[in-house]
């Protein structure tokens, strides 16, 4: 399992005083103002950037980072990925990090068969939609109670698929 997890993106600068707006990739973008630390990837490993403060503002996170005291630092920092120790991210009991969910197989939940693996999941308004990578292609599935019936780290994404999801590919 992957240690640090991509969880957003610095889009732009907020004011002069070296405050960045970043886009949540969480389910919730308050999962970011929790953080005490988060990280950047560069050449040579994951650099840590502390946090001095943190807010949601119109659907965006408002950072304020140790160091980045000037607009032009702060433009400096444009289109990073952000990433968190998965360690400090708290979870819900049942939910998953969508890194431990990718190449998981995907799996009948009636009679075992094996349809593919994941290999990317969709993060829309309503629900995600799982992509399906099959030996004849790929198939979307809603991540829904309807189709998606149980999900386990160790064994894989049981599913009931309606009737001819599976046919054609």
């Amino acid at each position: 399992m992957e240690k640090y997890l991509q969880i957003g993106k610095i889009v732009n600068t907020h004011g002069f005083r070296g405050d960045v707006k970043a886009q949540a990739w969480c389910d919730f973008p308050e999962v970011m103002t929790e953080l005490d630390t988060v990280y950047r990837k560069s050449k040579d490993g994951f650099v840590a950037m502390k946090l001095q403060k943190a807010s949601v503002h119109k659907g965006m996170v408002l950072l304020k980072i140790d160091g980045i005291d000037d607009f032009d630092k702060a433009n400096a920092l444009r289109e990073e990925i952000i990433y968190a120790d998965r360690d400090d991210v708290a979870r819900e009991e049942g939910s998953f990090f969508i890194a431990d969910l990718i190449g998981l197989q995907v799996i009948d939940v009636d009679d075992g068969r094996v349809y593919g693996t994941l290999k990317e999941v969709v993060q829309y308004g309503i629900h995600d939609i799982y992509t399906v990578k099959t030996d004849k292609g790929e198939v979307l599935i809603p991540a829904v109670k309807e189709f998606v019936k149980r999900i386990s780290l160790e064994e894989g994404i049981f599913v009931k698929p309606i009737e001819g999801m599976f046919d054609e590919v």
